[in-house]
């Protein structure tokens, strides 16, 4: 009965084993790890590059350091601008990504249309003559061997 027992454990852990290296597994977890990275970047890149460079001047007109201090009878709508800023900044960067990597996908594309247009068909009579010259020299070999 034990042994049973630990066959149906063995089994268990030998599904999970399997299903957790499948390459889907580790491509999703590849993913959330480089998108977690990838999310860093850009809050960076909008809290330090873009909200400076874009809002500093309606910011000093409000009286206000930071977008997200911004307050209206309590309602801290500066919060939500930032994170709408964010959303815009991450749709148009993935935009750019997928847009670049698009137009590399058809440049290679056409390129390999070119690389097989510029390979020329081959005669079938010159084909069928190797082929022939070459049949001729593996017997011209085989009755010499045969005649050592």
């Amino acid at each position: 009965m034990v042994r049973n027992g630990r066959a149906k454990t063995g089994g268990f852990f030998r599904d999970f084993r399997d299903f957790a290296l499948k390459g889907n597994v580790v491509d999703l977890a590849v993913a959330v790890i480089i998108g977690g990275a990838f999310g860093q970047i850009v809050t960076s890149f909008i809290e330090d590059i873009v909200t400076p460079a874009l809002l500093n001047p309606a910011m000093e007109a409000a009286g206000v350091e930071q977008i997200e201090s911004l307050t209206f009878n309590g309602i801290r709508y500066g919060s939500f601008l930032a994170a709408v800023l964010n959303f815009v900044v991450i749709a148009f960067v993935i935009f750019l990504m997928v847009r670049s990597i698009e137009a590399t996908r058809r440049r290679l594309q056409r390129q390999e249309t070119i690389v097989e247009e510029a390979v020329p068909e081959a005669d079938p009579a010159i084909v069928a003559q190797e082929r022939l010259v070459t049949s001729l020299d593996r017997l011209t070999q085989t009755i010499e061997t045969r005649s050592l």
